[in-house]
C-alpha cells in the first residue's frame, strides 16, 4: 500500500509567489527586463551598519548557542520602547514575544487561540494557508471595493455571531493597502469584547503608515488591552533584513503562557544573531526608517499616476507597499489576465483568487520593491494589453 500525505496539506493551495513566478519561464523578453511585483520585498539594501553588525555577530560564538524561547531580552526591551512611543502607551518587554518570522507569529497565535477564526476578504494568503494546514475553520468576512476594502462594523458583528472566536485584522493591508480608520478599529476591539472573541491586529506595515495616521488606534492605551488582544509585527519590511525571519507578538499573561508551549515547541528560540543587530537598530535607525516610508509614499504616488493613465482599469485600493487594481471589463479573469501580463509583457503579480472568493476581477502589484522607472514602465507593460488576448 502506497503511503498518504496529510489531507489537510493536500487540500492547500500551492504558495501563491512561485505559481505566479514560474510563468515568467515562458517570457521570451520581448517587453524588456521582467518587472516582479508579486512580493512584498524593500527595494532598497538594509542599513550598511545593520549588515555589519549581523555580519560580526553572525561570526560570534555567543550568538551560536540556544536562546530564550521569547527572545532575547535586549530586543523585547528595544522593540516595547519603541512601541510606547510610537502608540503612546505604556508597553513593557514582558508585554513581547520575539518570534521566527511574522508568520510563525501568526501560525503560533492562531495555535494558541484556535477558532473559528474571521478573516476580512481579500485575506492575506499565508494566513488562509495556515488555518488550513491546522484545520482551524475560517470565516470569511466580505470587504467591497466601496468601502475602501474597509470592513464594516455591521460585517464584523455577523461574523462574530456566526461563531468567530477569533477576529484577524490587517493594517496597512496586504493585499489591498487599504489603512483601517482608528474608529473601526476601536469599533471591533468593542465588538470582540462583547462577543467574548479574541482581537488579532496584524500591523507588519505599521512603519510605512503617512504621519497624520500615526498612532493608528488607541488600543494599547487601554488597561484591559491584554485580555483580549494579540498584536503582530514583523521586522522584515522596516529593517529590510526578510531573511533573518525576525518578528513579533505583544501579548497579555495569560495568553503569553500558553504561546511558549506552542514557540518551545516550534521555533526553541529565534535567530540569535539577527535579535542583537536588530535590538541595536530599533532605536539607532528611527530616521533611516522615517526616509524609508518617505520613498515607499513616492512610490506610491508614482503608482497612482501610472494607473491614472490605464484605460479601463481601475485603481480600487493603494497604500504602504500595495496596489489592489481592478480588470477592465472586456479583460479575462484575473488568473488567465495575469498569466498573460508575465508570459507576454514580463509583469509579474498576484491574481486576486490567491486573497479569497469572490477576487477574480482584482490584481495586487507590490510597488515597493523597484524603483521610479520600473513603475513607469508598468504603463507601458499594462497598455499593451496582454490580457486582452489571454
Amino acid at each position: 500500500m502506497t503511503p498518504t500525505l496529510s489531507p489537510r496539506i493536500q487540500a492547500t493551495a500551492a504558495p501563491a509567489i512561485p505559481t505566479v513566478r514560474a510563468w515568467a519561464a515562458r517570457y521570451a523578453g520581448a517587453a524588456g527586463p521582467l518587472i516582479d511585483l508579486t512580493q512584498a520585498v524593500p527595494g532598497y539594501p538594509p542599513h550598511p551598519e545593520l549588515l555589519a553588525r549581523l555580519a560580526a555577530l553572525a561570526g560570534d560564538r555567543a550568538t551560536s548557542g540556544y536562546g530564550p524561547i521569547d527572545g532575547d531580552l535586549p530586543l523585547r526591551e528595544a522593540l516595547a520602547e519603541d512601541m510606547a512611543g510610537f502608540y503612546g502607551a505604556e508597553i513593557d518587554a514582558a508585554d513581547i514575544a520575539i518570534t521566527a518570522g511574522c508568520n510563525l507569529a501568526f501560525g503560533m497565535t492562531m495555535a494558541v487561540l484556535g477558532g473559528p477564526v474571521v478573516l476580512p476578504v481579500p485575506w492575506y494568503f499565508n494566513h488562509h494557508m495556515a488555518l488550513e494546514m491546522a484545520g482551524i475553520p475560517a470565516i470569511p468576512l466580505p470587504c467591497r471595493a466601496e468601502d475602501g476594502f474597509v470592513p464594516t462594523r455591521d460585517g464584523i458583528e455577523a461574523a462574530l455571531k456566526a461563531g468567530g472566536r477569533v477576529l484577524v485584522l490587517v493594517t496597512p493591508n496586504n493585499p489591498t493597502g487599504a489603512v483601517y480608520p482608528a474608529a473601526l478599529i476601536a469599533e471591533a476591539a468593542a465588538l470582540c469584547r462583547k462577543h467574548g472573541a479574541w482581537l488579532v491586529l496584524d500591523e507588519t506595515y505599521r512603519d510605512f503608515l503617512p504621519a497624520e495616521s500615526c498612532p493608528p488606534h488607541d488600543l494599547f492605551r487601554d488597561a484591559g488591552w491584554r485580555d483580549g488582544l494579540v498584536h503582530l509585527y514583523s521586522f522584515s519590511k522596516a529593517y529590510c533584513v526578510p531573511g533573518h525571519r525576525v518578528g513579533a507578538i505583544a501579548c497579555g499573561p495569560v495568553f503569553r503562557e500558553a504561546l511558549l508551549k506552542a514557540l518551545d515547541t516550534q521555533q526553541i528560540c529565534p535567530p540569535r544573531a539577527a535579535q542583537a543587530a536588530l535590538a541595536w537598530a530599533v532605536p539607532a535607525l528611527r530616521d533611516w526608517r522615517a526616509g524609508n516610508r518617505a520613498i515607499m509614499a513616492e512610490r506610491g504616488e508614482a503608482f497612482q499616476k501610472v494607473a491614472a493613465r490605464l484605460p479601463g482599469w481601475r485603481l480600487d485600493a493603494l497604500g504602504a507597499y500595495f496596489s489592489y487594481l481592478r480588470l477592465p471589463e472586456a479583460s479575462p479573469p484575473a488568473m488567465a489576465a495575469a498569466e498573460a501580463l508575465a508570459t507576454e509583457r514580463g509583469l509579474l503579480g498576484l491574481p486576486g483568487p490567491f486573497f479569497g472568493p469572490r477576487q477574480e476581477r482584482h490584481l495586487r502589484l507590490a510597488f515597493a520593491n523597484v524603483e521610479l522607472p520600473a513603475i513607469a514602465a508598468v504603463a507601458t507593460r499594462i497598455g499593451n494589453d496582454a490580457t486582452a488576448r489571454a
